[in-house]
């Protein structure tokens, strides 16, 4: 049974990326080939043509996609808690992540000019799903049964979730702020930059995407929050000691401390641009090291355990 689910669930993600992709790249060569180059706002129609391609996503598509996310929540389901066991490990962490990512990026996409980022996220999705089939975790048979534990698991995805999907804005915000740089400076430079350079037009404009970056790391730092304080509790459950100062620890605790200072610059400030960007993307490595990086190194390169 879940093979099926993998099947289906990359087969939906992949199918959907693959006509995304597929109208984008009709739209992107029709815009080639159409207008000459030597007109001042051609780059700027161009531009246009590529976000209403990208933005073609049908009710039919939408569908697909809802579907998509319900088999893939239900596959993460049945392979993390299994029987009233639970299975856990990096594969299973990326794959968590690019589910809550895809669904955000479906249900923002309904009030924000989002479907560019399709192009990006549903191949991620689709890879990601199939991560646990080829590493797979370890059993967390102890704590499977414990109420507080499963709420901390849950609200730990989603957070991790949220900045993962952040960290992703992040790295377009820094190449769109570069494409349009660009664009102010030549013409010729936004004929010569490729298929990246036309991708990148249809993503929605910078502004838009700073407004949801922020949005997604208030949440996502609310939800850390809550995190560290469900691990405190049930460590004080389990173990009678509320704080271990291991690498895991050590790693959200940064993290969380850099969100923390990001937000309070943003809203004391208005802290905005690149630095602000690189500072997202240093906080989410923090996070990841604490997170699905230090999974890895346990059990891929080290071949032990880690709960």
């Amino acid at each position: 049974m879940d093979i099926v689910l993998y099947a289906l669930t990359a087969l939906l993600y992949g199918g959907l990326a693959v006509t995304g992709w597929r109208a984008y790249r009709t739209v992107a060569a029709g815009g080639r080939g159409g207008a000459p180059a030597m007109f001042p706002n051609v780059a700027h129609v161009e531009a246009r043509s590529l976000r209403a391609a990208a933005s073609g996503m049908t009710p039919t598509e939408r569908g697909l996609l809802c579907v998509a996310l319900v088999v893939h929540g239900v596959l993460l389901h049945t392979t993390i808690f299994p029987r009233d066991a639970m299975v856990f490990g990096f594969a299973f962490a990326l794959s968590a992540m690019f589910w809550l990512g895809a669904g955000i990026y479906w249900i923002e996409s309904f009030f924000f000019p989002l479907d560019g980022l399709r192009l990006l996220v549903l191949p991620l999705a689709a890879g990601a799903s199939l991560l646990p089939l080829f590493f797979g975790g370890v059993r967390v048979l102890p704590y499977a049964a414990a109420p507080l534990f499963k709420l901390h698991f849950i609200i730990a995805n989603v957070a991790y979730g949220l900045f993962a999907i952040a960290a992703l804005h992040a790295v377009l915000m820094l190449f769109a702020e570069r494409r349009l740089h660009a664009l102010r400076g030549s013409i010729e430079r936004h004929a010569a930059g490729g298929w990246l350079a036309s991708w990148l037009d249809t993503l929605p404009a910078l502004l838009t995407l700073e407004k949801l970056l922020f949005r997604l790391i208030a949440a996502g730092f609310v939800l850390l929050t809550l995190t560290l304080l469900s691990g405190i509790l049930f460590s004080e459950q389990l173990v009678d000691r509320a704080l271990t100062l291991d690498h895991k620890t050590v790693f959200a605790l940064l993290s969380w401390v850099m969100f923390g200072a990001l937000l309070t610059a943003r809203r004391v400030s208005g802290w905005r641009g690149r630095a602000a960007l690189r500072w997202v993307l240093a906080s989410f490595a923090a996070l990841l090291l604490a997170y699905v990086g230090s999974r890895f190194v346990f059990e891929v390169l080290l071949h032990r355990p880690v709960v």
